[in-house]
């Protein structure tokens, strides 16, 4: 399938330009633009696969996307800059800060005491960056 491959009307590339906004909203801006002067090919392949392909599947809604996705690079332990991304990512598609922190406070059982803290850390930072736009729960 290439990006000219509509489905829906939509290419790929537009359709995972969508998600992305929709899911990381600036943080993900961000992301595409740090791309722009070293690998813009690379920033195409985000869009495309994982948000054109992987997050516009119909099998799972976006806040069980994301609490997988917040588990799996809590359990990877060494992917904090993703991690943050995908807190901030959860919370703009609906989850509270307590369920991230249940989540991450899980993977202590299947990733370790180290991996949860530095998780743990990470949503500290990203809950005091959000703006009072959000209610804490």
């Amino acid at each position: 399938m290439t990006q000219h491959h509509r489905n829906g009307g939509e290419s790929r590339l537009e359709r995972g330009q969508r998600a992305l906004a929709e899911i990381d909203g600036e943080a993900g801006a961000k992301v595409i633009s740090a791309l722009a002067d070293i690998a813009p090919d690379f920033a195409t392949y985000l869009f495309e696969f994982p948000f054109g392909d992987i997050y516009s599947r119909p099998g799972l809604d976006l806040k069980a996307r994301e609490i997988a996705t917040i588990a799996a690079l809590t359990a990877l332990g060494n992917a904090t800059p993703q991690l943050k991304v995908h807190i901030e990512a959860g919370l703009n598609v609906g989850l509270s800060r307590s369920e991230v922190t249940e989540v991450i406070m899980q993977m202590a059982v299947y990733a370790g005491f180290p991996a949860a803290l530095n998780g743990l850390f990470a949503a500290k930072e990203v809950f005091s960056q959000r703006t009072d736009r959000d209610t804490v729960d």
